[in-house]
């Protein structure tokens, strides 16, 4: 099979190869050629020491030199060339305490994880492939190079990766080397929740998010994210719902688009619901503060995963306001957008949908025929430019202070009450109103509520 490499990548294979050295491609990118996907970057191997690489090319720098790799930059490329090494012990489940170079092709090979990711290719001798990778592409098979257990020992973030792997590419994984990660499992205690973060993000946004439940079955959720094992064994006794809390994630998961912020908040929307749960006197349970209780865990989840501000901000908002609902009117949506943000209301709209469509099917039409219009109410906001909050408010802090009002809480309660206003009645959100509006109330020379003077018409 001939892989089509990028003339960078030819060159510096080419380059190392006319000085008597190997050098192959290797890796996800073969992996990735072979599956007719694009590679995200292309890592090259060779039998060239470090310093000999180095001597080879104008610019390089030192990315991880003790362990062979240096990257070579061509224009305003880098690529990564390691040269072919052999792993010393692993003690903390992670890294080797040291490596040894070696000239073999096959020992380089054979320490990495999976087979799929174990071959090589440069364009004179084709695709090296020592442990049976190209069968098991074919096969659709993710399985361990040589023993399960040691690979898994090396490295306990393979185990993740393996289910990564699996969502990604539609892969079953070998028996053998699931009983590994079984066996393992209780390792990833010793990964860093960074690296834990970057696989559980790349598996929620592929293709097959629903592989959550193969984590589960593993016990990797156990380490990793032991509320979602809570909600797996949590059932729903509501005609709402025909799924445990935890099998109406999966469902609602696989319905929502790939969209990081959308997948990490179907996965934890529900979280609340086994800390709430109520069953009444019929037997019905209910789940009453659910959302609530689940902003307050999704934030000490995503805090403890090490998420950056922004996608905690948007997550924790958007589980908080899940359940939010409203007659489809205007007035009330204008009222909701407030609460929830013009910038994720739009996920919130998405969030709603595919929790509805993974409940069970009782009132569903109901249901989404509200969603209908509150989706049509909101882009009617949206096309007359209508107020939802303090930021396009026709007054400012500033023209309060000109109006001789002190600066303070006063200002603030002040603007408040008017975006309140103009909320309810949006052809309010008029300067000239709302300045006479202020000036009423701070004078206390109206006998008449401005409401009542003003009100020519109702946008409810």
């Amino acid at each position: 099979m001939k892989i089509t490499l990028p003339e960078k990548v030819r060159k510096i294979i080419h380059t190392l190869k006319s000085h008597g050295y190997e050098a192959y491609a290797v890796g996800g990118c073969v992996r990735d050629s072979i599956l007719g996907r694009e590679p995200e970057d292309w890592d090259i191997t060779t039998s060239a020491l470090p310093e000999e690489t180095k001597a080879l090319f104008e610019r390089t720098f030192d990315t991880g030199i003790e362990h062979g790799t240096i990257t070579v930059l061509m224009g305003k490329e880098g690529f990564e060339v390691t040269t072919y090494r052999i792993d010393g012990k692993y003690e903390d489940n992670r890294h080797p305490k040291q490596v040894t170079f070696t000239r073999c092709l096959r020992e380089d090979l054979l320490r990495r994880d999976f087979t799929i990711n174990a071959m090589a290719y440069n364009e004179e001798e084709g695709i090296v492939d020592i442990f049976g990778g190209m069968e098991d592409l074919k096969q659709g098979v993710i399985r361990c190079v040589g023993n399960a257990k040691e690979r898994f020992g090396e490295d306990a973030l393979r185990i993740l990766r393996a289910v990564r792997f699996s969502a990604q590419l539609g892969f079953s994984i070998e028996e053998e080397t699931k009983a590994g990660i079984v066996a393992l499992a209780p390792t990833l205690q010793q990964i860093s929740a960074e690296r834990i973060q970057v696989e559980l993000v790349k598996m929620l946004v592929s293709p097959n998010p629903e592989r959550i439940r193969l984590a589960y079955e593993l016990g990797i959720t156990k380490v990793i994210l032991p509320e979602f094992d809570e909600m797996m064994s949590t059932e729903q006794e509501t005609p709402h719902h025909m799924y445990t809390v935890g099998e109406h994630t999966i469902k609602a998961l696989t319905l929502i688009r790939a969209d990081k912020i959308l997948r990490l908040t179907m996965l934890l929307h529900d979280v609340g619901k086994p800390m709430m749960k109520t069953i009444d006197e019929d037997g019905v349970a209910h789940f009453k503060y659910h959302d609530v209780e689940g902003e307050k865990i999704v934030k000490r989840i995503l805090k403890r995963l090490k998420f950056d501000n922004d996608t905690l901000r948007k997550v924790t908002k958007l589980v908080k306001h899940h359940d939010y609902r409203m007659p489809a009117r205007t007035k009330n949506v204008r009222h909701a957008v407030n609460v929830i943000g013009e910038d994720l209301f739009p996920f919130y709209l998405e969030v709603r949908m595919a929790d509805t469509l993974a409940q069970s099917e009782y009132q569903r039409t109901e249901k989404l025929a509200n969603l209908d219009g509150i989706k049509d109410c909101f882009e009617e906001i949206q096309e007359k430019g209508q107020c939802v909050s303090l930021k396009t408010l026709s007054v400012t802090g500033d023209d309060l202070i000109q109006l001789g009002m002190k600066p303070g809480k006063e200002i603030g309660e002040m603007l408040n009450k008017l975006l309140q206003l103009v909320l309810d009645n949006p052809e309010y959100n008029n300067e000239e109103l709302l300045k006479l509006y202020v000036k009423e109330r701070k004078n206390l020379t109206c006998t008449i509520d401005f409401v009542l003077l003003y009100n020519t018409s109702s946008y409810s």
